[in-house]
């Protein structure tokens, strides 16, 4: 499966930090507004992984947070220290 880019650091910590579970809104604010399509896949991946791991969710369209960023790939780790590097250079 393809996963579009994070659009941007800031939003995508404050997004994970935020919610513990996100939902067709967040996932597009993430993405910089992926299909509908797209979206559905992105999601269907992390339920999919959800149920391996017996995570439940509060909501129907709602996927977990922690367990989305993992399997799309997403380092929260990876973008603090970058978002650090970008507040030190001033940019």
């Amino acid at each position: 499966m393809n996963i579009p880019s994070v659009k941007s650091i800031p939003n995508a910590l404050k997004i994970y930090y935020a919610h513990s579970e996100i939902g067709n809104k967040q996932i597009k604010d993430l993405f910089g507004s992926p299909s509908s399509a797209t979206v559905a896949k992105l999601k269907r991946a992390v339920k999919n992984e959800m149920a391996k791991r017996e995570i439940m969710s509060y909501g129907h369209n709602k996927v977990n947070t922690c367990v989305a960023y993992e399997v799309w790939g997403i380092d929260v780790i990876d973008l603090e220290r970058r978002m650090k590097k970008l507040k030190n250079l001033d940019l």
